[in-house]
């Protein structure tokens, strides 16, 4: 399969691998989110942490919606596998290989980082279906094969999966968007552009996702990529803007004595065993594989277990902190979060 991408989703089969892919591929942004939330000091970084926060939320939502595309066409979404947590830094699932996602607290590095994972294409950017070089090609990948099948076999062909899989809804406080329930092409167009306008943007050409800002409704929402833009130069979009002349609006802080000094890229192999750090650390995988365990069990069939996630979420978030602000012993850097898979048996 090469990249000439355009036709490359020929079957059903290659349809549901794809949407797999889509999965893992929007899960591999939530462990370097939550690095990055979890070091900002609410009280001294509000700005960043809501902007980290929001996009986190909408990666949240966009799973959901890309395991509801996965279900329509009759697939079964795995999120409780080793593959969804490779060791760091690693590439983007399928993605191009220069862009390695690494475990880093908020600043320059992360920032640059996560302008790489939501790079809008360019205008005429082709479609690409493996070895991507933005996550909106995959995803115009995906709907041309969409559209191709459709024409092929027709949309009930298609769309053969289970209505009862869908997920109707998820309560995010932080993040804007909606899930939408897939059934037909109209609809699997829908969550396509959700995802790909939340990222990059509703036109290839503008900064804003088509959305209301959540905290700030008269204000229009700025897409993911710009978002994080918005961060790194320190300044707002404001209306008129474009992805050319970059903000313009009013300043942006980002205090750095407010962000915890986490070590790069943790691994539990680093602390010996039994050690306070090492214990934390694998406790929080433990959880954080239960995570993937509810959302698994969420999208194969039980959508209300998506209810025990919230819960799931908030000890997330406490381990994380705990972690953050515990020091190593070089006294530069705190411990943190390692997302090493635990396998069932041993949670």
């Amino acid at each position: 399969m090469g990249t000439s991408g355009a036709h490359a989703i020929d079957t059903l089969d290659d349809l549901r691998r794809h949407l797999q892919w889509a999965i893992e591929l929007e899960h591999a942004t939530i462990p370097p989110y939550m690095c990055a939330l979890y070091s900002l000091d609410p009280s001294r970084n509000a700005e960043a942490a809501h902007v980290v926060g929001s996009v986190l939320a909408e990666e949240m939502l966009h799973l959901a919606l890309a395991a509801n595309l996965l279900n329509a066409v009759g697939g079964q979404p795995k999120l409780d596998t080793p593959e969804l947590l490779p060791a760091y830094p690693h590439p983007l699932p399928h993605g191009d290989r220069s862009v390695q996602v690494h475990l880093v607290p908020f600043g320059a590095k992360a920032l640059e980082l996560f302008l790489q994972i939501e790079q809008p294409a360019s205008a005429d950017a082709p479609p690409q279906s493996d070895e991507y070089q933005t996550i909106g090609q995959f995803y115009a990948a995906i709907e041309a094969g969409i559209r191709t099948l459709c024409d092929q076999l027709g949309e009930d062909a298609v769309f053969c999966g289970d209505p009862a899989r869908q997920i109707g809804e998820m309560h995010m406080r932080t993040g804007g968007g909606e899930v939408i329930l897939v059934h037909d092409l109209k609809t699997a167009l829908a969550a396509l552009a959700e995802i790909i306008e939340q990222g990059e943007g509703a036109a290839r050409t503008d900064v804003w996702d088509g959305d209301r800002d959540v905290f700030h409704p008269e204000r229009a929402e700025v897409a993911h990529f710009y978002r994080f833009k918005e961060l790194q130069v320190g300044r707002r979009y404001q209306a008129g803007d474009t992805p050319q002349s970059g903000p313009t609006g009013e300043e942006i802080t980002v205090d750095p004595d407010g962000v915890l000094p986490m070590r790069q890229n943790p691994r539990t192999a680093d602390y010996p065993e039994g050690s306070e750090i090492r214990v934390a650390q694998e406790k929080f995988n433990s959880t954080y594989c239960q995570l993937l365990s509810q959302l698994e069990q969420a999208f194969n069939g039980s959508p209300a277990q998506l209810g025990a996630t919230v819960g799931t979420m908030y000890s997330l978030k406490a381990q994380a902190q705990t972690l953050l602000q515990t020091p190593n012993d070089d006294e530069e850097t705190t411990a943190g979060p390692t997302f090493e898979y635990v396998p069932p048996e041993q949670r």
